[in-house]
């Protein structure tokens, strides 16, 4: 029998609800360390305090030392509520609850958005996008353990560089969660509804860069070969690669070139944001990129970058945990949805292995990125116990 289901989602949540108050000030205390990913002090700070409250609970740290970026957070729960662990003796895979501590914002943010609390919404940098999926993981297991509850072992991965791509990260984060039988991602559910995320699409970077031959542009004008002019004949084409049908989209998001208007540019760049549905798309837009050439001979073209996450497509794995979130969630007295978005998670890692991933598994708010950051804490505890109930096995 599920353990959730012995114990009862309710029973779960009214649990969860004891624990609020606890919730909203360890929150307060993790957004209050600021912890921008090119920090690597700064993150480490923030890991090496929630690293204290998951050791409190019984788990077995393990860190992944970094030189450049924050140090990865490996936290590993046995089964049935053990104090020690590493497994607990259970045969069953575990499950990894992944997450990160890095954000956006810069040292210095919370001078001008400091934590706070208003009319039910919890507002800070960070709070949503993910420190509250963090705080939630957190309570999600302390109230398995307290119940004893836990029947499946359970990894907790927080990175340290999520924001910026997971360029240190990913190795570690594939190799844990191949030994895994399902990932819930930590990052915050979609929408004002709250929907969890069953599917993701693929995020690609590309840099086009043109080297042309600079001249006066009085005096010299026809031995000038202007890379701004050639950049903006490839821009046209690059906009024609989106295609809306199969959920392909590429934007040629900054642009750069020339010195001064009086000369003929003799370099251009541009940075192309690039967006696939389906694994399929990605050696296609590969080609595409590839495939460009400049109409001026005289200009040189440079084409670096590709595709950072692969798209996580919805899988029937993934279809069945949400069934079984639903459940829960009807059982508990609320609703629950799933969704697709366009923006990308190390979630699209793991799902690309074949391992069932549910994404969107932290707070419900809204203002990721911006000023605004937000989350509701109406929806605090509903969450957790949710989590709680996926968690346990």
């Amino acid at each position: 029998m599920n353990s959730a289901r012995k114990h009862g989602p309710t029973r779960l949540l009214k649990d969860v609800r004891l624990r609020r108050g606890q919730m909203i000030e360890q929150l307060e205390t993790l957004v209050s360390i600021e912890s921008p990913s090119e920090n690597k002090a700064a993150v480490d700070r923030a890991s090496g305090l929630v690293a204290g409250w998951f050791e409190g609970l019984g788990g077995k740290i393990r860190w992944h030392r970094q030189k450049k970026f924050g140090d990865l957070l490996e936290v590993r729960f046995g089964a049935m509520g053990s104090r020690s662990s590493g497994g607990g003796g259970s045969r069953k895979k575990p499950i990894l609850l992944l997450g990160h501590l890095d954000t956006v914002w810069p040292m210095g943010t919370l001078a001008k958005m400091p934590f706070r609390v208003v009319k039910g919404k919890a507002f800070g940098p960070g709070v949503y996008d993910m420190k509250a999926g963090v705080v939630m993981a957190l309570h999600a297991l302390a109230t398995l353990r307290d119940r004893q509850a836990q029947t499946t072992p359970v990894v907790v991965l927080l990175v340290s560089d999520e924001e910026i791509g997971s360029p240190v990260s990913r190795a570690v984060t594939e190799k844990i969660a191949r030994e895994c039988s399902a990932v819930f991602v930590l990052e915050p559910a979609q929408g004002p509804q709250g929907a969890y995320k069953t599917a993701r699409k693929g995020v690609g970077d590309y840099s086009v860069h043109v080297r042309g031959v600079a001249a006066h542009s009085g005096v010299d004008f026809e031995k000038g070969h202007s890379a701004v002019v050639e950049l903006a004949r490839l821009i046209e084409k690059i906009s024609r690669f989106t295609d809306l049908k199969t959920g392909l989209t590429v934007n040629p998001g900054t642009i750069c070139g020339g010195t001064r208007t009086n000369v003929i540019a003799a370099e251009a760049q541009a940075e192309v944001d690039v967006r696939i549905a389906r694994m399929r798309d990605a050696a296609r837009v590969e080609r595409l990129f590839r495939g460009l050439r400049a109409t001026d001979r005289a200009c040189t073209l440079t084409i670096t970058g590709g595709m950072n996450r692969p798209p996580m497509e919805r899988s029937r794995g993934t279809v069945a945990l949400f069934q079984q979130a639903k459940g829960f969630a009807h059982a508990m007295g609320f609703g629950l949805e799933e969704a697709s978005t366009g923006g990308g998670s190390d979630g699209n890692f793991t799902a690309a292995l074949g391992i069932p991933t549910l994404d969107g598994m932290g707070a419900v708010g809204e203002g990721a990125h911006a000023a605004h950051e937000s989350i509701v804490l109406g929806e605090l505890t509903k969450r957790t116990a949710l989590l709680a109930a996926m968690t346990a096995g």
